[in-house]
C-alpha cells in the first residue's frame, strides 16, 4: 500500500506524518493541508473507468478503495441557456459531503482507531455515519441543538451515536475537538482534515470531463466552512497546472445574508475575518458558519480566481427552492442558495454551474 503523504500547516509550515492521528497543527492548532501534487489523467485515458469519483485515481491521495458506495459522477442539467446545475444530491446519502466522507472513512479504516468522531450541522454527519457503517467503524457525531430531525434520524439509522450539544454549530465543533484529543480517536473533520478537500475536488474533475475538457466561466459555490470551494480551487489548479485547461474559472462564493462573515471580510478587502459574526437563524443552515477555520484560504482562493462573494436573503433562498422544484429539482434550502445567487443577474451572460448539494427530503420545503 502506498505510504500516506505528510500533512502540513499552511500558516507556519509545521509538518505532521501521514499516518498520525493528529488532527490539527501542533503549534497554532489550525487546519492542515496535504503535501500532494498530482497530475490528472487526460480525457482519453478516462474512457472505460469505474463510474464513481475513483475514476480520477491519479488525483486522489488514497488508492484501492474498500468502502466505496459508488459516490460521484452526478448528473449535469441545464437551468438556462448559460447556467447548468450539477445534481450533487444524487449521491448515496443525498448530499455532496459523500465525496469527502468516503476519503475520511477510508483513511480512518487504515489508521484503525478505537472510534471515529465528527461534528456537523447535518449533512457531513450523515455522510460520515454512513461511511463509518460501511467500514464497520464506531462513530459519534456531535450536532448542535436544532439540527434537522431527518438528518438525526439518518445518522442514527447508520448506527452512529448522536451527541446533541446545547448551543450552535461552534459549540458542537468544540465538543468534537475535545473528544478528538482522547487517545486512539480519529477526528473525521470535514474542515480540519485535508483529505476531505481532495474528495470534494472531484466535483470539478467531473465537470471538466462532462464538458469535454473545459470549465464554465464561473463556478457558483455555497460557502460555510468552504470545503466545496477549496476543493474546486484544488481541482482547477491541478487541471490548469497539467495543461488540461486553457483558462481558470472565477469562483463565486455564496453566503446567506444572515450569516456572512466571509462576504463581510471580502467587502472590507481583508485577508482574514473582520469583527465578530453572531449566529443567526437562516434557511441555509448548512453554511451558517460564523468563524470558518479556513477563512484565509477561502478568501485567497476567491481573490486569486478573479471571483467574488454574493449574499442571498431568506426570501431569495425560499423563492429559489420553489423555482428549482418547479423545474423538477427538489433540493434542501442550503442547496438552493447558489441558484438564488445566480438568479440575481450578476452573471451577465457568463456561463456558470451551480451545485445542488442536498436533497429536499433532508429539510423539507421552506414556508413563508
Amino acid at each position: 500500500m502506498t505510504p500516506l503523504p505528510d500533512r502540513y500547516c499552511p500558516l507556519d509550515g509545521v509538518r505532521v506524518p501521514g499516518a498520525s492521528l493528529a488532527w490539527c497543527c501542533p503549534s497554532c492548532h489550525g487546519p492542515l493541508d496535504l503535501d500532494f501534487s498530482p497530475t490528472p489523467a487526460t480525457l482519453k485515458s478516462l474512457t472505460g473507468r469505474v463510474n464513481s469519483l475513483w475514476r480520477y485515481a491519479e488525483t486522489l491521495p488514497l488508492s484501492q478503495p474498500s468502502i466505496s458506495l459508488g459516490e460521484g459522477r452526478t448528473p449535469l442539467v441545464s437551468l438556462t441557456d448559460t447556467v447548468s446545475a450539477k445534481l450533487d444530491y444524487m449521491t448515496p446519502t443525498l448530499s455532496f459531503k459523500d465525496r469527502g466522507a468516503v476519503m475520511l472513512a477510508e483513511l480512518a479504516l487504515r489508521a484503525g482507531p478505537r472510534r471515529v468522531v465528527a461534528d456537523s450541522s447535518g449533512n457531513a454527519g450523515t455522510s460520515v455515519a454512513a461511511y463509518c457503517a460501511r467500514a464497520r467503524l464506531p462513530c459519534t457525531v456531535y450536532v448542535p441543538l436544532g439540527t434537522s430531525a431527518k438528518k438525526l434520524e439518518q445518522m442514527e439509522a447508520h448506527g452512529a451515536r448522536v451527541e446533541t450539544v446545547d448551543g450552535g454549530r461552534e459549540a458542537a465543533a468544540a465538543a468534537a475537538r475535545r473528544a478528538a484529543d482522547e487517545p486512539d480517536t480519529f477526528y473525521a473533520s470535514h474542515v480540519y482534515n485535508p483529505y476531505f478537500l481532495h474528495g470534494t475536488k472531484t466535483y470539478v474533475h467531473e465537470l471538466w470531463e462532462d464538458l469535454g475538457g473545459r470549465l464554465p466561466d464561473v463556478l457558483v459555490l455555497p460557502v460555510g466552512n468552504g470545503t466545496l470551494l477549496l476543493g474546486a480551487a484544488l481541482a482547477v489548479s491541478e487541471l490548469f497546472g497539467a495543461g488540461l485547461l486553457d483558462r481558470r474559472p472565477a469562483l463565486w462564493g455564496v453566503q446567506a445574508a444572515a450569516v456572512a462573515p466571509l462576504a463581510h471580510a471580502w467587502e472590507a478587502g481583508a485577508e482574514e475575518l473582520t469583527g465578530t459574526t453572531a449566529a443567526a437563524p437562516t434557511l441555509a443552515e448548512g453554511i451558517a458558519i460564523t468563524r470558518p477555520p479556513r477563512a484565509r484560504q477561502i478568501l485567497r482562493a476567491v481573490r486569486d480566481s478573479g471571483g467574488a462573494f454574493l449574499t442571498v436573503t431568506e426570501d431569495q433562498i425560499r423563492h429559489a427552492q420553489l423555482d428549482l422544484a418547479s423545474r423538477g429539482l427538489y433540493v434542501e434550502t442550503t442547496g438552493a442558495a447558489s441558484w438564488a445567487a445566480a438568479r440575481q443577474g450578476a452573471l451577465g451572460g457568463k456561463s456558470a454551474v451551480v451545485p445542488l448539494c442536498g436533497a429536499g427530503l433532508k429539510s423539507g420545503l421552506a414556508r413563508a
